[in-house]
């Protein structure tokens, strides 16, 4: 379903209550908050006396669903969370999805405590980054386009083999993708051939790098930290901050991240449902 107005606003106002309360981020992902669709339930939301206490919202990425949710600290300890849980992993099965990920701030005690509740096992780290470095060198052999139609093929490929979608879950997220993204999508060229891509979402004054991926015959040889300086130095000259997020257990990445600036400030925790 499409969130109205009022509701996204009602989410956000509960977000800030429950990130002051507990001093973490929540990872809502607004940019698709913001843009859900008809015919599909997304998102679950639980009121009492007229306000909003408990949200959870449901994110598909191809071959798995991310779950994401909060209950006002008022209101905890009352079955509130466990009922949309139960309401969010019951339409991602329905989904079809390989793979159920329970997000949860790094730092909420609360979180921590009710998954020891819900079966599950530690799957990763992710870290949220923004940059703060002085514009790096880039290479001229390294460029940046926006990509076209024709680019699907390769952006198929990287998704396969660099996220371990298969190549049916991989169409459906550019189908998606393609009627509801209105982020800036890039292919990578080294030395004119096409070897990566890049998107950027813009969102509240932020610059949002996402999907950064380079094939395995081409990694190792500089491409990554040539493009990242490429789209730092884009996205700083017009006034924007960068920011991305990156799997701790992709150690390179990591660095290769922080060697053009990048520094960590959020961690979001993702937990593997099991039941």
């Amino acid at each position: 379903m499409v969130l109205t107005v009022n509701q996204l606003q009602e989410i956000k106002q509960l977000q800030q209550v429950c990130e002051q309360e507990g001093n973490f981020g929540l990872k809502l992902n607004w940019e698709m908050l913001s843009a859900r669709k008809e015919g599909r339930k997304d998102d679950f939301l639980h009121y009492e006396d007229g306000n909003l206490v408990g949200f959870l919202g449901i994110y598909g990425f191809g071959n798995k669903t991310e779950i994401c949710g909060m209950v006002h600290p008022n209101y905890r300890r009352r079955g509130i969370f466990t009922k949309l849980l139960k309401e969010g992993i019951s339409e991602s099965k329905l989904r079809g999805t390989r793979q159920i990920l329970l997000n949860a701030p790094a730092g909420s005690s609360s979180a921590k405590e009710f998954l020891t509740k819900v079966p599950n096992h530690h799957h990763m780290t992710e870290y949220q980054m923004k940059w703060e470095g002085k514009i790096p060198q880039t290479n001229p052999a390294i460029l940046l386009r926006p990509s076209t139609e024709e680019d699907l093929a390769l952006k198929i490929r990287l998704e396969i083999e660099c996220f371990g979608f298969t190549e049916q879950e991989a169409y459906e997220f550019y189908k998606e993708y393609r009627s509801s993204s209105n982020e800036d999508s890039y292919i990578i060229e080294a030395e004119g051939s096409p070897v990566g891509k890049m998107r950027v979402d813009h969102h509240d004054g932020e610059a949002w790098i996402y999907g950064f991926a380079i094939l395995p015959e081409h990694q190792g040889k500089g491409i990554g930290r040539s493009a990242l300086a490429w789209i730092i130095e884009k996205e700083h000259r017009s006034g924007y901050p960068v920011f991305l997020e990156v799997e701790a257990k992709n150690a390179h990445a990591l660095g290769l991240y922080e060697s053009v600036g990048f520094k960590s400030y959020h961690a979001q925790d993702y937990y593997e449902y099991t039941g």
